[in-house]
């Protein structure tokens, strides 16, 4: 019996909607494996999502196959090796855009604008605009850094627990790279409820003498992102605090805007 064009539609709309719900299904697998810290058994995701084991497992073999998530010895599965190049590739691109916002900064501040991730226990430093000025601030693209001493690091865990900032600096340790460097957990947990209260935070001469940061985190980012100024410490004065704080809020709201609607690529 022939099919008609109305039941054809039917069905290729309701293959297509099964695709996407298995691809929505699936990524949001990835990210709570990520939420969990990379490895979690079947039955734990299952709880956390609400999903039946037959459709994990189904999703998980998929994911394995691709090389996305790789089952351990222990028969838990862990995020896969082909995860890396994606990760890089999108750090990149996070990056890239978020120079238009970082110029808008330079522009506004006077100072140099960074941009920087937590990936892993480290702060890495994914873009950059130098100020104008002779002396000036410069953090090479790609540089990695302990949380502890920098005002992006201080943003970055802002919102963690405080569980989970001791256990990161029980991992990393606290060494002094100046003699104002925050050296001990319960100074540096004060350091992120005074970022909390006050809407930033600040490295002041912390990871090098002569030099102030100040530092918001990122809202919402689809990863842990903070943006921030730094300067001479005779430049980046309590004066210019009070002028420059707001700026880097606004930014790092419309910056979160961009990032987080979907199919856009951010521009500023």
């Amino acid at each position: 019996m022939p099919t008609s064009s109305a039941s054809t539609t039917d069905s290729a709309r309701s293959a297509a909607s099964g695709g996407v719900q298995s691809l929505e299904r699936a990524f949001d697998l990835l990210e709570r494996m990520a939420d969990a810290g990379g490895e979690v058994g079947l039955s734990e995701l299952s709880a956390s999502s609400g999903l039946p084991l037959p459709t994990i497992h189904r999703l998980m073999r998929t994911l394995v196959a691709c090389g996305y998530v790789r089952q351990q010895p222990n028969r838990r599965y862990a995020l896969g090796p082909r995860l890396i190049r994606l990760g890089e590739s999108a750090s990149r691109l996070l990056g890239t855009w978020a120079r238009p916002y970082l110029a808008r900064l330079v522009e506004e501040t006077g100072e140099t604008a960074n941009m920087a991730l937590l990936d892993g226990d480290e702060i890495v430093y994914v873009a950059q605009v130098p100020s104008k000025h002779s002396m000036r601030m410069f953090t090479e693209v790609g540089r990695r850094v302990l949380p502890h001493s920098t005002g992006v690091g201080k943003a970055l865990l802002s919102g963690f627990p405080p569980e989970e900032v001791r256990a990161l600096l029980g991992r990393t340790g606290m060494p002094a790279a100046t003699d104002r460097t925050i050296t001990t957990p319960e100074g540096f947990l004060a350091a992120l409820e005074d970022a909390r209260r006050q809407g930033y935070a600040i490295d002041d001469n912390e990871q090098e003498i002569g030099v102030r940061c100040l530092a918001v985190p990122v809202p919402d980012s689809p990863t842990a992102a903070a943006i921030s100024i730094s300067g001479p410490a005779g430049r980046v004065t309590e004066a210019a605090t009070e002028r420059i704080v707001p700026v880097l809020q606004q930014v790092a709201a419309e910056l979160s805007e961009a990032l987080t609607t979907p199919g856009t690529a951010p521009t500023a």
